[in-house]
């Protein structure tokens, strides 16, 4: 183990894994629903997780229209009482995710919901493997909208021309609900646990990867998710996602500033 590394992301970790954080992060809109159903934080944190690229204020200002001026703030009730069927399918969300898409995602979301009463059954019924987890979840949501598949779910299967995406966003989204820190993420779920988590993966997460020796790979796929939170679990392995916050903060240090 490099111990000098550990320390060094140790004191990023603490700096950064503060609630400050959430104050322009999109993590900040599920715990707008602590106290409320667990279906709503779940629901939150797909959407907003779901968007979470780009500009941070135009991020921010899109979980703001999904959840508060479009769901009126009552996401489960939104989903469950079909009131997606009235969204403007041109209505401009985020970038190129769109009223339709948005509908694309509640119709998903309603499926799910018939089935189970949480969203963490998709990954309970995957042996809480994320991969598996977020392939079961992408099919779930194609057989909801009639075998058609979206751009906003990525596909971690790799195949002869691609090694399987990063999942980022979805990724983003499973730390959030499952790593139980008491300060930034909200951890409501249990059964998936910290350990089994891969970490988010941007471009800028990749590069400070490179930087600390993390990362050996050259694309920033599937495979390189897996390389970078194996070498992560060097230091904790009951939590190497909890670096996510280390490697974000280098990256905000060095003013790159986008997710």
């Amino acid at each position: 183990m490099n111990k000098d590394l550990k320390i060094t992301l140790e004191s990023l970790v603490a700096r950064y894994n503060t609630t400050a954080f959430m104050d322009n992060d999109p993590v900040l809109f599920p715990r707008c629903f602590l106290g409320k159903t667990k279906q709503d934080i779940e629901i939150a944190a797909f959407l907003a997780s779901t968007i979470a690229w780009g500009n941070r204020k135009q991020i921010m200002n899109g979980c703001r229209k999904m959840l508060f001026d479009i769901m009126d703030g009552k996401p489960y009730d939104f989903v469950m009482q079909h009131k997606w069927e009235q969204i403007d399918p041109e209505c401009s969300i985020h970038r190129t995710f769109f009223g339709r898409d948005l509908a694309y995602m509640c119709k998903g979301l309603h499926s799910i919901f018939i089935e189970s009463y949480s969203f963490e059954y998709v990954f309970i019924q995957s042996g809480c493997n994320v991969w598996k987890g977020f392939e079961t979840l992408r099919e779930m949501f194609a057989k909801a909208n009639g075998g058609k598949y979206s751009k906003h779910l990525s596909n971690p299967t790799p195949n002869r021309h691609k090694g399987g995406s990063a999942c980022k966003r979805l990724n983003l989204m499973l730390r959030w609900l499952c790593r139980q820190d008491g300060i930034v993420d909200l951890g409501i779920w249990h059964e998936l646990t910290p350990d089994k988590l891969m970490t988010p993966l941007d471009v800028h997460v990749a590069r400070v990867g490179r930087e600390l020796g993390l990362i050996t790979r050259q694309g920033n796929d599937r495979k390189t998710v897996e390389e970078l939170t194996r070498n992560l679990a060097v230091f904790d392995p009951k939590d190497p996602c909890r670096y996510d916050f280390a490697l974000f903060g280098i990256g905000e240090s060095q003013k790159h500033v986008k997710r």
